[in-house]
């Protein structure tokens, strides 16, 4: 099940955190998370999967930023986020997908006890001017049943801003 909005504010500072919290944001079954001022591109546009992909960092002056086509953009939100027993789905808000922007191209499931920033995988289909502090994405909760194990990785856990892809710690492995 989806918890409404009503059960998102009711779990407030127990289930769920969300830093800063503005109830203006929260919908009847989400609530709309906003995109920070910085954003990374991988600095070459061929990727390895194998080796670690350096990225640079781009900022969102206040008159926007024209995005390019085809070209993939990390963001990350405002919002800090955690959860504990629920399961945290991102997905981008309709009225951004209908500019032609896609804000997580297959990275939208989270999992039960993460806790952090969500990085944003950003694409768009023609230019498009974005804007810092816009509400870019929305993040609900889906009940968990079952016994589980609370999401405790190094990878992703706690992180403090964007992050760039770390299969390749998975691939390199012995």
């Amino acid at each position: 099940m989806i918890l409404s909005g009503k059960q998102i504010q009711a779990a407030l500072g127990s289930e769920i955190v969300i830093e800063p919290f503005d109830p203006k944001q929260l919908n009847p079954n989400s609530y709309n998370l906003r995109l920070h001022d910085e954003l990374r591109c991988y600095d070459s546009r061929e990727l390895d999967m194998r080796v670690e992909n350096t990225s640079s960092v781009l900022r969102i002056p206040p008159e926007g930023l024209v995005l390019e086509p085809n070209r993939l953009y990390l963001g990350r939100t405002v919002e800090y986020t955690a959860t504990n027993g629920l399961v945290p789905m991102l997905e981008g808000r309709s009225s951004i997908g209908r500019l032609g922007l896609f804000v997580h191209i297959t990275a939208g499931f989270g999992d039960v006890g993460f806790r952090g920033y969500w990085t944003l995988e950003i694409f768009c289909v023609q230019p498009i001017r974005i804007y810092a502090g816009i509400q870019i994405c929305q993040i609900f909760y889906h009940t968990i049943h079952g016994e589980y194990e609370s999401y405790r990785s190094g990878k992703y856990q706690n992180n403090t801003g964007i992050q760039h892809s770390l299969l390749y710690k998975e691939l390199t492995a012995d």
